[in-house]
């Protein structure tokens, strides 16, 4: 029978004491790195090194990141984690521009603007000028001398008020593939119909149809042009039934023309 080494309690005694040691010198380690995370915190939400120093805007196509931050009132020397959000986020979205906006704070000292904007649905033309025109109806200024509309229809003979919020609120409930295919609405009311529009596609072709309901009257029109013979120049009828009208003689002149 082999003989068993037996390790005696006194033998043992030192490499406890050891292990101790290094347990509670880790410990210490863990309370001062901590102790000192706490005073580099207290430093830096008292110091100017939590203020604002940069302000960030995403999201934004049409309205200027310098109106955004103008209207948001942020500025150097407003600290970091003491803003009222709610209040930043009202007083942005108080822009006819916004839809809605959100706010993120990136460490050290940034301050990040998330908006979305609401859609452009149409540009009303009056006396060589072009206002856009919101998808909440709202019309706001004349676009810049160096701006042109090219995302949206333009309305020709139209005044701002109800009739034409009507219609931009119809416009909204298009699909994207349609409302791309719309160049310029005309407005030209009738006695039988004091809503009636003028619709020129950028494909060539003329729809005549009307305000009241118009997303839901012109929407079959992608499958109406497909069954349309593309020789022939006409009107395309979509206020009730849906029917092409064909340009004959003087007429298709005129249409021409």
């Amino acid at each position: 029978m082999v003989d068993e080494k037996v390790i005696t309690i006194n033998d043992r005694i030192p490499k406890l004491k050891e292990q101790r040691k290094h347990r509670a010198n880790r410990r210490l380690i863990f309370f001062l790195s901590f102790f000192f995370f706490l005073i580099l915190l207290v430093i830096y939400f008292q110091s100017p090194l939590s203020h604002i120093k940069m302000i960030e805007v995403h999201g934004n196509y049409y309205l200027p990141a310098e109106t955004i931050v103008k209207a948001s009132k942020l500025n150097n020397g407003t600290s970091l984690w003491k803003l009222n959000q709610e209040e930043v986020k009202e007083r942005i979205t108080n822009l006819d521009e916004i839809e809605k906006a959100d706010l993120s704070r990136k460490f050290p000292n940034t301050i990040e603007i998330h908006v979305v904007e609401y859609q452009r649905v149409a540009y009303m033309y009056q006396e060589g000028k072009y206002y856009p025109i919101l998808s909440t109806g709202v019309f706001l200024d004349e676009l810049p001398p160096n701006q042109m509309p090219v995302d949206a229809p333009i309305l020709k003979d139209w005044e701002s008020g109800p009739v034409a919020q009507e219609l931009a609120a119809e416009i909204t409930k298009l699909s994207d593939g349609l409302f791309n295919r719309i160049s310029e609405i005309y407005y030209t009311p009738t006695e039988t119909d004091p809503l009636r529009v003028i619709v020129y596609m950028n494909d060539g072709y003329e729809v005549h149809s009307t305000v009241r309901n118009f997303a839901e009257r012109i929407a079959p029109y992608p499958s109406i042009v497909k069954e349309i013979d593309p020789s022939k120049a006409g009107i395309i009828h979509m206020r009730m039934t849906p029917y092409f009208e064909e340009f004959f003689g003087e007429e298709e002149e005129e249409g021409e023309g």
